[in-house]
Parts: structure tokens; sequence; C-alpha cells
């Protein structure tokens, strides 16, 4: 089995929408009353961050689907997530993605000022590609490509169009407090179809500062703070890519951000935090795992495959909502104990809609994310403030 199965179902169209329920009783209408306070965004740097990756959500908004919070009312994805703890929304960006209306610039704006309004920090996430990224493909924006052998100028045009989106962020107070310069760049940034390796270092390495560049420079112009994250698949790959990569010079970097699915791995719960202190102290750069997820169920809500199904399991953690929640919290612990500072789930609102992917309808995703087969918050969503 390769290790990255979960980004071969990736390139969904998934479609959501956000409805108030209309037969809410005063009760529960009162309690969303109280929940409409106003929140001063903290722009603080926070101790730990606890993430949720809400990229689908305003394209499943669109489709029908709707959330509801741990006592079963119905509320704004992102107000439940703040509610519950949640500091940090990661989101995805797409160079210009002709395929679907979402994941582009205009989108992402409207997931950041979404976050922004309830007080959660955000995480752009550069995918540097027209669609998904992931080690199994660094598709090159099509916009590019006839640069794609000529290094200083694809160098400029990243620059630039990093810098660019930064700047029209920057205009609309929108501006993240992280960046991601590539998402799971294990092998050579802005390929063609087919992957090349091994890494041309002198080319990967150049591209990559040239978007480090981009990040810091809009940094000095706004004054405003922005940290920088290179995003790695899994714990085993980090440990042979960043040594790599600072041989290359490419050093100027605020966090190491890695994703750990234990299926996809070869570090269980019980070593994986060997792996990180060892990147820990080895580059002396943050760390959080910006990617993770536990079945809350082993049940198929629609046509779509589950792509985390019983190979995903963990003696000890049941695909239930305990067991969702166990994982989580240990993740935590492990992740401190290692000198660790976040945790980011991926997807927990891709919820099981009507929406036709291409190759199911609904969400291959349903069993693992943190709402329920009714929409309703999982247990798990209690790890945001620390419940066991």
């Amino acid at each position: 089995m390769k290790i990255f199965m979960k980004f071969y179902f990736s390139t969904f169209l998934i479609l959501a929408c956000f409805h108030l329920g209309s037969c809410q009783s005063s009760t529960s209408i009162a309690e969303e009353e109280q929940d409409k306070e106003v929140i001063t965004p903290d722009t603080d740097e926070a101790a730990f961050y606890y993430g949720a990756d809400l990229s689908y959500v305003n394209e499943m908004e669109d489709c029908g689907a709707v959330y509801k919070n741990d006592r079963g009312i119905t509320q704004d994805p992102f107000k439940i997530f703040s509610n519950a703890g949640t500091n940090l929304v990661r989101v995805r960006l797409w160079h210009n993605p002709t395929w679907t209306n979402y994941s582009n610039y205009e989108d992402v704006k409207k997931t950041i000022s979404r976050a922004k309004e309830l007080g959660m920090n955000v995480l752009l996430d550069f995918h540097y590609s027209d669609s998904w990224t992931d080690p199994e493909k660094q598709k090159i924006p099509a916009a590019w490509e006839i640069q794609m052998n000529n290094k200083v100028a694809l160098g400029k045009l990243l620059y630039d169009y990093t810098y660019e989106t930064l700047n029209n962020l920057a205009a609309e107070e929108l501006l993240p407090e992280m960046v991601q310069v590539g998402n799971e760049t294990n092998p050579m940034i802005l390929q063609g179809d087919e992957l090349v390796w091994p890494i041309d270092w002198d080319r990967n390495a150049y591209l990559i500062n040239q978007g480090i560049k981009a990040v810091r420079d809009v940094s000095t112009v706004q004054d405003a703070k922005i940290e920088i994250m290179l995003h790695i698949a899994q714990p085993e790959n980090g440990l042979w890519w960043f040594k790599e990569a600072t041989a290359s010079g490419i050093t100027d970097y605020d966090w190491i951000g890695l994703s750990y699915y234990p299926i996809w791995s070869e570090y269980t719960l019980d070593n994986v935090e060997t792996p990180l202190k060892s990147l820990i102290d080895t580059y002396k750069k943050k760390l959080m795992i910006v990617e993770t997820a536990y079945p809350f169920s082993l049940n198929n809500n629609d046509a779509a495959n589950n792509i985390l199904d019983a190979n995903a399991l963990i003696n000890g953690y049941a695909a239930t909502q305990q067991g969702q929640l166990d994982y989580l919290n240990k993740l935590k612990e492990v992740v401190v104990k290692a000198g660790g500072s976040g945790v980011v789930y991926w997807e927990p609102a891709w919820v099981s809609t009507n929406c036709k992917t291409q190759w199911g309808r609904g969400s291959h995703w349903d069993n693992a994310t943190l709402f329920d087969n009714n929409n309703k918050a999982t247990l798990g969503m209690q790890f945001y403030n620390g419940s066991k």
C-alpha cells in the first residue's frame, strides 16, 4: 500500500451549506444569542496551537451541510470551533484552480475573514499548484509551466505570487499569522506530471528560499509578524528532508510542520516522540503536527468509501467518539513532551452531503470528522478544551 492513499481521493468538489434551524426551541435560540458576543482577535502567540483545517467549509456550506454544536444546536461551524477552543485555522490556497470555485484567492479570503472575526489565528498553506500537492505530486501551476526549467525565472514567479498574495491580504486586514511555503514538499516543488527523483537541491532550495524571502519581505513592509513553516508528510521523512534542506541552505524558517497519520507512518503513538524531539533539538525550530485525524466510526455514511478504515485503528483506541478524543489527547501529550507546540486536525468538517465527487457521492472522510453522522459535534471536539 502506498503511504499517502488519502491524497488519491483529495481532488473533490465537495460543497456544503450552513442553515440556521428554523424550528429551534426558544431555549435554543436564547443559547444561540449568548454565543454572539463580540470577539477581539488575539494575535499573541499561543503557548499551544489547537488547530483545525477548515478549507472545505465554504464549499460544503454551498451544498447544504448543517453543523450542530455539542448541544445539538445548528450553528456556524467556525463558531463551533471557536467556542470549543480552537485558536488556529489552517486554509489551503491553489494558484488558479479552474476546475473548482474553491481554494482560490477569493475563497481563502472568506475563510480567513471568518476565522479572524472569531479571534482565531490563521495558517495559510500555499500549495503552489492549481490543485493538490503532496508526496506523490507537486504539479507546477499551468501558467508557470513555460519557465519550469528556468530556475531564476520560476523563482521570480514564485516570489511575486507569494508577495502579491500576502500584500493583497494585508490591504484587507487579512494577513495570516503563519504561512506554509509549500504543502507536503517531500519531493522537489514545481514539477511536471511525473515526479523527478532524487531532489535537485540547487533548484529546490532556490525556489523555497524565494518563497521564504517573499514572506519575510511582506512582513517587513507591513511591519507584521508572519511566521514561516515548511511542511513534510510523516515524521520519518522529516528526518532526512530537513537534514538535506539545511545542507542546501534552507534555514530561515520558524516552524517544522508535519503530517502524522499512524496508518501511513513508520512511527506509532508509542515512539513518535523520538523523531519529533530529534527534529526540534537538531534544528532549534518550533514544531507542529499540521495534519492528523482519527475515525470515530467505521460506518460509511454515503457512497464515497472511507479513506480511514479499520487499518487506521490503533490498539487501545477504538473507532468511537471516545477513541477519537483519546487519540487526539494522547498525540497532544506526545507533542508537548517532545517540545512541540501544536496539533491541527485535517478537515474535521468534511461531512457527508449529496454532492458528487469524481469517485462517489458524499465524503471520503465522514467517519473521521469531528461531527457525527447527524452532523453533531463528536466528543473529539472536546480536544480543543483539553477534556478527557
